[in-house]
């Protein structure tokens, strides 16, 4: 294992994160124009802080990620090709959270709620009419005074025994489009972004976070920057949905589609995020069409899967890449499912469901993967599997060694696709003046994941001389 790993590693409290970077020290290397590394530079270096988290959230653990005193932009650290990423089957899962002794409401799924409701002594009646007091109505309450209609007893447990709001709002940024980008604050101090994208369509769509930070290191996500922080509770990713509709309904109208497309890797978080999906399309609650609910993975392999089987929503893929060599720098997790497994595996899913397309995401990057051959490649790659293909434009962004693709270059790539038989559609950025568009969200500070070795032949694209 490289330091490069270090950032995605899963580490017990009693491993010493300084005995670990003096062991592989020698891996460090740095880019022309920035300072030297001073990663290992023993006058400098400070183990990155520990999180601690209430003991109801399960395992202690931390992600390890490079000192608040280095530099992002140099730290530029090739990977083995078989790292043991993050499956999305270990480390922390937080289904039922409760706050002390108060169970977290909308970390339940309606049946989940009406037992509980039940186990207090009251009717499953009872149970739906909070439920649509939490979902829907048009009240999404907060607390127990906008509780309207109930019973008294009702509201007197409920104020002992339960918890409504599992979020608070910290921030409401609006961008010259329309867009905006809500910061919510965690019990635990941390902040997650939420954005709400109007449409002049009568379309608008709430995008999700599923974790703070992200541990797939994509090396054009800001997000990515950050390391994993935590998963997401269910209860705070539904919390986003709700607060949208709550907050901004009046504004932007009704919101009908979400996007599991905000901070982190929705299938590294599986559990949780199938939860809060099949929360969010109940027909008494939020009640989301399944078909517009849509959740993005990079490709972990095993949770597509099982999403697949258990999921009635929508998939999206995010590729990126049409060669393993390229998916492989820009996306670390392909070393672990290489493209042609990744795509083997959704040609055999897909052939038992019906009416159903998989949504492929494309980020366009200048000089990277816009060539006319990756367009060819392209249209190779997914034959066979029902599908659309979103091209995307780059939303640059602080540290970042990418450049967007100009409109020409994203016009004839959508062209060439669109001759091979494809059915695609282009998406230009959103938000991006409030650092609200794709892949900019998040806060990294100072403690960041690495940046990886860019190969020889794109140097010259990010003007990093050979």
């Amino acid at each position: 294992m490289e330091m490069g790993y270090m950032w995605m590693r899963r580490v017990r409290f009693g491993v010493n994160p300084l005995s670990l970077a003096m062991a592989y020290s020698s891996s460090a290397t740095t880019l022309p124009c920035f300072p030297p590394h001073p990663l290992f530079s023993f006058t400098c270096f400070k183990p990155p802080p520990l999180i601690s988290l209430p003991s109801s959230y399960g395992p202690r653990s931390i992600s390890i990620s490079t000192p608040s005193c280095c530099s992002s932009a140099s730290s530029l650290l090739s990977l083995p090709e078989n790292h043991d990423f993050p499956d999305g089957e270990r480390g922390q899962t937080y289904t039922h959270l409760s706050k002390g002794s108060k169970v977290l409401l909308k970390g339940l799924n309606y049946a989940e709620f009406q037992e509980w409701v039940q186990s207090h002594g009251f009717r499953p009646g009872q149970a739906l009419m909070l439920w649509k007091r939490l979902y829907g109505d048009n009240i999404w309450a907060h607390d127990i005074d906008e509780l309207k209609g109930l019973n008294k007893d009702f509201k007197k447990m409920l104020s002992e025994h339960a918890e409504l709001r599992a979020l608070s709002l910290k921030d409401l940024l609006t961008a010259s489009d329309g867009t905006r980008k809500i910061l919510f604050a965690l019990d635990d101090g941390l902040v997650i972004e939420t954005v709400v994208i109007p449409c002049d369509r009568g379309r608008t769509t709430v995008c999700v976070s599923s974790q703070v930070g992200c541990a797939m290191n994509c090396q054009f996500c800001y997000t990515g920057r950050m390391g994993l922080r935590r998963h997401l509770t269910a209860a705070e990713i539904v919390e986003q949905a709700v607060y949208a509709r709550r907050l901004l309904s009046g504004d932007v109208g009704s919101i009908t589609n979400v996007v599991f497309m905000g901070m982190g890797e929705p299938f590294h978080n599986i559990e949780n995020v199938i939860r809060a999906a099949d929360i969010m399309v109940d027909e008494q609650g939020l009640h989301f069409s399944p078909r517009k609910v849509t959740v993005s993975t990079s490709g972990l392999v095993p949770q597509l899967k099982r999403f697949l089987h258990e999921s009635k929503c929508a998939l999206a893929v995010s590729l990126n890449a049409t060669t393993d060599e390229v998916r492989n720098w820009i996306m670390p997790i392909n070393r672990k499912y290489k493209l042609s497994f990744l795509l083997e595996t959704l040609r055999e899913e897909l052939k038992f469901k019906n009416n159903y397309k998989v949504l492929f995401e494309y980020v366009m990057l200048a000089g990277i993967n816009d060539s006319i051959e990756d367009a060819k490649r392209l249209i190779d790659l997914v034959k066979g599997i029902p599908c659309k293909i979103n091209l995307i434009s780059f939303n640059p962004h602080c540290g970042s060694q990418f450049r967007p693709s100009n409109d020409e270059k994203m016009i004839e790539f959508r062209n060439i696709l669109a001759e091979g038989g494809c059915i695609v559609f282009m998406r230009f950025s959103r938000g991006d003046d409030q650092m609200a568009a794709c892949g900019q969200l998040g806060n990294p500070g100072s403690s960041q994941a690495p940046l990886l070795r860019v190969p020889e032949q794109f140097r010259v694209a990010l003007n990093l001389g050979v």
